[in-house]
Protein backbone atom coordinates (compact mmCIF):
# COMPACT_ATOMS: atom_id res chain seq x y z
CA UNK A 1 0.00 0.00 0.00
CA UNK A 2 1.43 3.58 -1.01
CA UNK A 3 1.90 6.04 1.55
CA UNK A 4 -0.51 7.94 -0.15
CA UNK A 5 -3.27 5.36 0.23
CA UNK A 6 -2.41 4.97 3.52
CA UNK A 7 -2.49 8.15 4.75
CA UNK A 8 -6.26 8.02 2.76
CA UNK A 9 -7.06 5.31 4.66
CA UNK A 10 -6.33 6.92 7.93
CA UNK A 11 -7.89 10.05 6.84
CA UNK A 12 -11.77 9.02 7.82
CA UNK A 13 -10.29 8.07 11.01
CA UNK A 14 -9.70 11.74 11.27
CA UNK A 15 -13.20 12.76 11.31
CA UNK A 16 -14.16 11.02 14.32
CA UNK A 17 -10.68 12.75 16.45
CA UNK A 18 -12.66 15.30 18.14
CA UNK A 19 -14.74 12.79 20.66
CA UNK A 20 -12.41 13.87 23.84
CA UNK A 21 -12.83 10.74 24.96
CA UNK A 22 -10.90 8.87 22.38
CA UNK A 23 -7.42 8.47 22.82
CA UNK A 24 -4.73 10.64 21.84
CA UNK A 25 -1.20 10.29 20.69
CA UNK A 26 1.76 12.35 19.28
CA UNK A 27 4.05 11.27 16.45
CA UNK A 28 7.57 11.69 16.46
CA UNK A 29 9.46 12.79 12.94
CA UNK A 30 11.20 9.77 12.26
CA UNK A 31 7.93 7.38 12.53
CA UNK A 32 6.09 9.89 10.16
CA UNK A 33 9.10 9.99 7.87
CA UNK A 34 9.49 6.38 8.13
CA UNK A 35 5.79 5.82 6.44
CA UNK A 36 6.31 8.82 4.02
CA UNK A 37 9.84 7.62 2.54
CA UNK A 38 8.32 4.02 2.88
CA UNK A 39 11.59 2.91 5.13
CA UNK A 40 12.64 -0.47 4.07
CA UNK A 41 13.55 -1.09 8.05
CA UNK A 42 10.78 0.72 9.30
CA UNK A 43 8.03 1.15 7.47
CA UNK A 44 5.97 -1.67 8.59
CA UNK A 45 6.17 -1.11 11.93
CA UNK A 46 5.53 2.72 11.60
CA UNK A 47 2.85 2.49 9.58
CA UNK A 48 1.35 -0.22 11.97
CA UNK A 49 1.41 1.61 15.06
CA UNK A 50 -0.34 4.85 13.17
CA UNK A 51 -2.98 2.61 12.04
CA UNK A 52 -4.25 1.10 15.59
CA UNK A 53 -3.59 4.05 17.43
CA UNK A 54 -5.57 5.99 14.36
CA UNK A 55 -8.46 3.56 15.74
CA UNK A 56 -8.00 4.72 19.21
CA UNK A 57 -7.82 8.45 18.43
CA UNK A 58 -6.07 11.75 16.96
CA UNK A 59 -3.00 11.03 15.61
CA UNK A 60 -0.68 14.07 15.90
CA UNK A 61 2.01 15.78 14.84
CA UNK A 62 2.96 19.41 16.07
CA UNK A 63 5.11 22.18 14.54
CA UNK A 64 8.71 21.25 15.03
CA UNK A 65 7.56 17.62 13.47
CA UNK A 66 6.14 19.75 10.65
CA UNK A 67 9.46 21.86 10.31
CA UNK A 68 11.58 18.67 9.95
CA UNK A 69 9.49 17.03 7.29
CA UNK A 70 9.59 19.81 5.55
CA UNK A 71 12.94 19.22 3.97
CA UNK A 72 11.34 16.28 2.26
CA UNK A 73 8.92 18.67 -0.04
CA UNK A 74 8.87 21.23 -2.65
CA UNK A 75 5.92 22.74 -1.16
CA UNK A 76 4.10 24.04 2.12
CA UNK A 77 1.20 22.71 0.63
CA UNK A 78 2.25 19.36 -0.57
CA UNK A 79 3.19 18.48 2.91
CA UNK A 80 -0.14 19.43 4.42
CA UNK A 81 -1.52 17.29 2.16
CA UNK A 82 0.55 14.34 3.27
CA UNK A 83 -0.38 15.30 6.43
CA UNK A 84 -3.80 15.83 6.18
CA UNK A 85 -4.84 12.27 8.08
CA UNK A 86 -3.06 13.75 11.35
CA UNK A 87 -4.07 16.31 13.42
CA UNK A 88 -2.04 19.19 13.79
CA UNK A 89 -1.40 19.92 17.75
CA UNK A 90 0.21 22.97 18.26
CA UNK A 91 2.89 23.63 20.84
CA UNK A 92 1.96 25.41 24.12
CA UNK A 93 4.25 28.02 25.09
CA UNK A 94 4.84 26.24 28.65
CA UNK A 95 5.84 23.13 26.31
CA UNK A 96 8.60 25.85 24.97
CA UNK A 97 9.68 26.74 28.31
CA UNK A 98 9.98 22.90 30.06
CA UNK A 99 12.09 22.78 26.64
CA UNK A 100 14.54 24.75 27.22
CA UNK A 101 14.74 23.71 30.92
CA UNK A 102 15.49 20.16 29.17
CA UNK A 103 18.49 21.55 27.29
CA UNK A 104 19.72 23.17 30.09
CA UNK A 105 20.28 20.04 32.14
CA UNK A 106 21.25 18.70 28.58
CA UNK A 107 24.17 21.47 28.79
CA UNK A 108 25.34 20.79 32.30
CA UNK A 109 25.48 17.17 31.38
CA UNK A 110 28.38 17.62 29.17
CA UNK A 111 25.70 18.14 25.81
CA UNK A 112 27.96 19.78 23.12
CA UNK A 113 24.56 21.71 20.71
CA UNK A 114 24.69 25.41 21.18
CA UNK A 115 20.57 25.51 20.55
CA UNK A 116 17.67 23.07 21.71
CA UNK A 117 17.18 20.30 19.84
CA UNK A 118 13.53 19.14 18.11
CA UNK A 119 13.29 16.32 20.59
CA UNK A 120 13.52 18.62 23.51
CA UNK A 121 10.33 20.46 22.16
CA UNK A 122 8.42 17.39 21.32
CA UNK A 123 9.49 15.49 24.16
CA UNK A 124 8.27 18.54 26.36
CA UNK A 125 5.27 18.65 24.27
CA UNK A 126 4.05 15.60 25.70
CA UNK A 127 4.94 15.88 28.82
CA UNK A 128 3.32 19.19 29.52
CA UNK A 129 0.13 17.78 27.54
CA UNK A 130 -3.38 18.09 29.94
CA UNK A 131 -4.63 14.47 29.10
CA UNK A 132 -1.19 11.61 29.36
CA UNK A 133 -0.38 12.43 25.79
CA UNK A 134 2.01 9.77 24.44
CA UNK A 135 4.29 9.60 22.62
CA UNK A 136 5.15 7.27 19.57
CA UNK A 137 8.83 7.56 18.65
CA UNK A 138 11.95 5.30 17.31
CA UNK A 139 14.37 7.74 18.96
CA UNK A 140 14.17 7.05 22.51
CA UNK A 141 17.59 8.44 24.44
CA UNK A 142 17.31 11.63 25.07
CA UNK A 143 13.50 11.53 25.25
CA UNK A 144 14.08 8.92 28.32
CA UNK A 145 16.57 11.01 29.90
CA UNK A 146 15.11 14.38 30.10
CA UNK A 147 11.55 13.55 29.86
CA UNK A 148 10.99 9.88 32.29
CA UNK A 149 7.46 10.73 32.86
CA UNK A 150 5.99 10.59 29.45
CA UNK A 151 4.89 7.32 28.10
CA UNK A 152 7.23 6.59 24.80
CA UNK A 153 5.72 4.02 22.31
CA UNK A 154 9.03 2.42 20.85
CA UNK A 155 9.53 -0.81 18.91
Amino acid sequence: MSPIELTNKWAHKRMASFDTRRRMILVDTSVIADVLTRDAEWFQWSSQQIESWGDKGPVCYNEIVFAELAVKFDTQKELEHRLSAFTHLPIPLNAAFQAGKAFEKYRRAGGKKARPLPDFFIGAHAYVAHLPLPLLTRDVRRLRTFFPSVRLVTP
